[in-house]
């Protein structure tokens, strides 16, 4: 039986991804600090689902603490390295910086140094969409330059595949770093849009659209994202001994290291994404237009391609089914 180690394991995707890898076969170790950025109960509540199978162990202690992945990783020797943990949020960035460098730089730091001691077969690190930052050209592809990050969040998780990047050239350490897109569905984050649109719908209170609505995502289904990160742990980059990359392909030159979209490929405007909650929820939205927010992006749209050559699979769940699988959760959740 194979070890894999979560970070962020009580988290909206590590929960996910931990019930797929125990489907799978593997053992799961789950790092989560259960910090209180948002609803604990609801960290807790996942996690107790977790714990229910005799294969996955929780460890409650924070990534960036002396030593803590240092230790785990000798006692455990994981084969695979699933890094999600992160301070998330681009809004939160601009308050309260400095968690976003314990926990995005020196948590991933700590991690990398781990994994410097204790190398396994693969890891793969979580970044974003945000990092592709002020660019105008889509869909988004990994060869782009990603040089003009626009909130602090996407800079700590820009800075994260330098560092990454680094330690795969000069510890031939196999890393993927996935982007993922506006990730939603059941068991969802309370500060994401959708939970945030279906509690206040279903309240008859107003809902902040900013921008005026005029902002477009490529929404991804929870259960999508997931199937392409566990296809991604079979992908390991590997260095190319005479440095040359296909075209499209983002694998370094000088490192076993890539950067992979992981979207739906199709960008959806906000006003339609709030249709498919009001027609979810059978009610009518009071919006609440406002400008578009600091640090925010006006749109975003990955191109899977890499993706789909690496792994053969392209996320395919579309918005209204997908919103309809998250408010058919919230209503059973919290009995509205």
């Amino acid at each position: 039986m194979q070890t894999v180690l979560v970070t962020g394991s009580a988290g909206f995707i590590g929960f996910y991804l931990c019930r797929r890898l125990l489907a799978d076969g593997f053992r799961v170790i789950g790092l989560d600090a259960l910090t209180d950025y948002y609803d604990v109960a609801l960290k807790q509540r996942r996690q107790q689902m977790l714990l229910q199978n005799q294969h996955f162990q929780a460890v409650n202690l924070r990534l960036e603490g002396p030593d803590v992945l240092r230790g785990l990783f000798e006692e455990e020797r994981p084969d695979f390295v699933i890094h999600l943990a992160a301070q998330a949020g681009v809004r939160y960035s601009i308050e309260s910086p400095r968690s976003y460098l314990e926990s995005n730089i020196q948590g991933t730091f700590e991690l990398l140094e781990a994994a410097r001691a204790f190398p396994p077969k693969h890891m793969l690190l979580a970044s974003t969409s945000s990092a592709y930052g002020a660019n105008t050209e889509m869909p988004y592809s990994e060869t782009d330059k990603a040089d003009h990050q626009l909130s602090f969040y996407a800079a700590t998780k820009k800075a994260t595949e330098s560092m990454a990047h680094s330690y795969a050239h000069l510890f031939d350490l196999p890393i993927t770093m996935f982007r993922f897109f506006t990730v939603y569905g059941p068991w969802g984050r309370p500060d994401m849009a959708l939970f945030k649109f279906t509690k206040a719908i279903l309240n008859g209170d107003p809902i902040d659209v900013y921008n005026h609505g005029q902002m477009k995502r490529d929404f991804t289904y929870i259960e999508d994202l997931v199937e392409g990160i566990r296809l991604l742990m079979d992908a390991v980059p590997v260095r190319p001994e005479d440095g040359q990359v296909e075209e499209g392909d983002s694998l370094s030159p000088v490192a076993p290291w890539r950067i992979v979209n992981i979207g739906n490929s199709d960008s959806v405007e906000l006003t339609d994404f709030i249709s498919a909650v009001e027609e979810a929820t059978g009610r009518t939205a009071i919006k609440n237009l406002m400008p578009m927010q600091q640090g925010d992006v006006p749109a975003t749209w990955a191109n899977a391609d890499l993706l789909a050559k690496l792994t053969g699979y392209r996320p395919k769940t579309n918005v209204q089914d997908g919103v309809k699988a998250f408010v058919d959760w919230y209503r059973s959740y919290y009995g509205v």
